[in-house]
């Protein structure tokens, strides 16, 4: 097992706790945290995790979870804007393990209102729709995850993803139509673009400026141009630079012709304004490690994105390097997606999704398509 520490767990094996919290350590340093935030927040993952975080890494995963293709129940990212430092970012599913998507609802329930306790936060929006997302008998792929902004100061800002799609998929839309209406946003939802599936509302909780309320949308069989044509921000980003990032991410050529026909692409709409009925914010997200050959096309890729938009490349390297000792050739998935955010009053940011890769490294494809599938 390469990039993580060996202590812990039975007869020197890496915990999960242990593992994901080294990865933490290391990552920070590199965005630049001092070493007392460091180790508070790699405290609070380990905390999160629960009693997994003790479970030694050579068991297999505590649950199939769909957080990562390994089923690491533990995702970073590192978010890049021109002229600042990176912000770095854990996701984590505080209730894996659990038995039952209804207790791990409730399990991450619990480490929620643990944090807003800590960090002095109101939890008001997520009780709001509680209801329509934690059921007495969910169905999907998740309960309830939470990502944390590792900021200056030791304290998070806190953002929790959960499932449309818990009621079942056929009642996706209409859930969300109801988060929206019951959070202020009466509106927002017939401003979205079509879209094949709703995987994921996102509320930001705690120390934000502009709090934001966020819906996932899922998008098959995705071309450049129809990318480029799924923003709803007045003022939004031109379609011809979605495109490109499309293209570059995705490794394709052609803008009718490339598409995205294994793992879909997402885009990500964000709400601030109660009062207005459109977006302040879009996402494209491509699963760059789908349409890649290993991890050394998929840097490339990133290491041209964050040139062409005026960042520090170099800082990608690094993190990488923090989070595994084996050579980006020798496995797909270290990178899982690469992003390109929107948002009013900002500049674009782009963000990278690394993999922990605490059970298993995918290989790298050896002679299969390596590019986003060609229309026939």
């Amino acid at each position: 097992m390469s990039g993580g520490p060996t202590h812990g767990g039975r007869a020197g094996t890496p915990t999960l706790g242990s593992f994901t919290s080294g990865q933490l350590r290391r990552l920070g340093a590199v965005a630049g945290l001092s070493a007392a935030d460091v180790e508070t927040y790699a405290h609070v993952l380990t905390e999160s995790l629960g009693p997994v975080g003790e479970r030694p890494l050579d068991l297999p995963p505590p649950t199939r979870t769909f957080l990562s293709d390994d089923h690491t129940p533990v995702e970073f990212s590192l978010s890049f804007q021109p002229g600042a430092a990176p912000s770095l970012r854990v996701l984590l599913e505080p209730g894996c393990g659990a038995d039952s998507l209804a207790l791990s609802g409730r399990a991450g329930l619990e480490t929620v209102r643990a944090m807003a306790r800590r960090w002095h936060f109101a939890t008001d929006p997520l009780d709001e729709v509680l209801d329509l997302f934690l059921p007495p008998s969910p169905q999907g792929p998740l309960a309830l995850w939470c990502a944390l902004e590792l900021r200056h100061g030791g304290v998070p800002a806190v953002k929790i993803y959960l499932n449309p799609a818990a009621s079942g998929a056929q009642y996706a839309a209409a859930t969300v139509r109801e988060a929206l209406h019951r959070l202020g946003h009466r509106r927002a939802f017939a401003a979205l673009p079509e879209a094949d599936g709703y995987p994921f509302l996102a509320l930001d909780l705690g120390d934000w400026d502009t709090p934001r309320v966020k819906l996932y949308l899922r998008h098959d069989n995705l071309t450049a141009v129809r990318a480029g044509r799924l923003s709803r921000m007045d003022s939004g980003p031109h379609p011809a630079a979605v495109e490109e990032f499309f293209l570059t991410a995705a490794g394709g050529t052609g803008r009718h012709t490339t598409r995205l026909g294994r793992r879909p692409g997402l885009t990500c709409h964000s709400f601030t304004d109660t009062g207005a009925a459109r977006p302040s914010g879009f996402t494209l997200h491509i699963p760059v490690r789908d349409y890649a050959r290993h991890d050394g096309e998929a840097l490339a890729r990133a290491t041209g994105l964050l040139h062409r938009h005026g960042m520090d490349a170099a800082v990608l390297t690094r993190a990488l390097a923090a989070v595994t000792d084996r050579r980006p050739e020798d496995g797909v998935g270290l990178i899982a997606y690469l992003a390109l955010a929107h948002q009013q009053g900002r500049p674009p940011r782009v963000t990278a999704y690394l993999s922990c890769e605490a059970y298993a490294v995918r290989p790298p494809v050896v002679e299969a398509a390596r590019h986003a599938v060609a229309a026939r």
